[in-house]
């Protein structure tokens, strides 16, 4: 068998370096960590996410109605909610991103819409946090558009300070967190730590 020439496979990935470089990265995210301050304890989400599944339980309980989890972030927030709503509901979830150039602001670039029909039905969009609520607005607007008859919005966190959009808000809070850049509980730095349970924040150094 005739072995490629070196210069035929220069384009081929090398597992030893792709193996390296990714050792390297999780070893400079696990320090950065280290720094990181917990702003919300594990235990303290628990007790949040038990509050939020009786205010969503006592408001919804006999509406039949429709979970959008907002993905990424609230895909982890409704694993810790949905679990403790024990009555019927159905599940569908929504992927969305928002242009940033003026001439499109506010518009939603749909990545993946509801399978499920909204319209005449009560609607819950489950995100991980309101920060200044461009997003979540323009989600629970095009549901409205689309015919659902009422749109509740819970989210785990809510990030204080004064730069939301004017009307926004949500009918079920976890818990006020720090204007910071935080993370964990589905809140994610540069796609990592979504997974962590409690909230972080970076060094405000940092």
């Amino acid at each position: 068998m005739i072995e490629p020439h070196a210069e035929e496979g220069a384009n081929t990935p090398n597992p030893d370096a792709t193996a390296r470089a990714l050792h390297a990265q999780a070893a400079e995210l696990e320090s950065l960590l280290s720094t990181c301050e917990c702003v919300v304890s594990a235990q303290t989400m628990q007790t949040v996410y038990d509050r939020l599944a009786i205010e969503i339980t006592q408001a919804l309980r006999h509406r039949l109605p429709i979970v959008l989890v907002v993905m990424n972030g609230g895909l982890i927030v409704a694993g810790q909610i949905l679990p403790r709503l024990m009555f019927p509901l159905e599940v569908d979830y929504v992927h969305a991103t928002r242009y940033q150039g003026a001439t499109t602001g506010g518009e939603l670039n749909w990545l993946v819409r509801p399978e499920r029909a909204l319209n005449g039905r009560d609607v819950l969009i489950v995100d991980d946090i309101l920060d200044e609520g461009v997003t979540l607005n323009a989600v629970r607007d095009w549901c409205y558009q689309v015919g659902a008859a009422k749109v509740w919005i819970a989210v785990a966190t809510n990030k204080m300070h004064d730069n939301k959009m004017k009307g926004v808000h949500a009918d079920f809070i976890g818990i006020d967190v720090p204007n910071r850049f935080i993370f964990g509980e589905g809140l994610d730095y540069h796609g990592y730590f979504r997974n962590l349970t409690g909230i972080y924040a970076l060094p405000e150094s940092g």
